[in-house]
């Protein structure tokens, strides 16, 4: 079974297991995120947005670090106009411990009042 999540304006595809970078994240501990879609391992889709709300993946935060430097350099041609910055992202690294999905079979309430009047009325 794996989920997409989002975390920090990115969707990533993970397992149970799995062990991948987000952007910084400032929780301790555990972290739990809603998944935008499922796919179990018989190939079903869950993409129900109700469905979804209930299901959650389970992450433990391993810990953070930082990202590549990336330079950043403007430049205008014969005005000596120069500009140079720099930016390095924060990392968190997680492990994914566990999906769920509580599918609780739920009676048909309406078809259970039903059947409750249809009895009184034999009586």
């Amino acid at each position: 079974m794996y989920a997409i999540i989002r975390a920090g304006g990115k969707q990533s595809k993970v397992s149970e297991g799995d062990v991948l970078d987000v952007e910084r994240l400032k929780e301790t501990g555990e972290v739990t995120f809603t998944p935008l879609l499922i796919v179990k391992d018989d190939g079903t889709v869950i993409s129900d947005a109700k469905k979804l709300e209930k299901a959650k993946v389970t992450a433990e935060i391993m810990g953070e670090h930082r990202g590549d430097k990336v330079d950043v350099f403007k430049y205008k041609n014969k005005t000596g106009y120069r500009r140079s910055a720099g930016h390095r992202q924060t990392y968190t690294t997680i492990k994914v411990k566990k999906i769920t999905l509580t599918s609780r079979k739920k009676t048909d309430s309406k078809a259970a009042a039903d059947e409750k009047v249809a009895a009184t009325k034999e009586k």
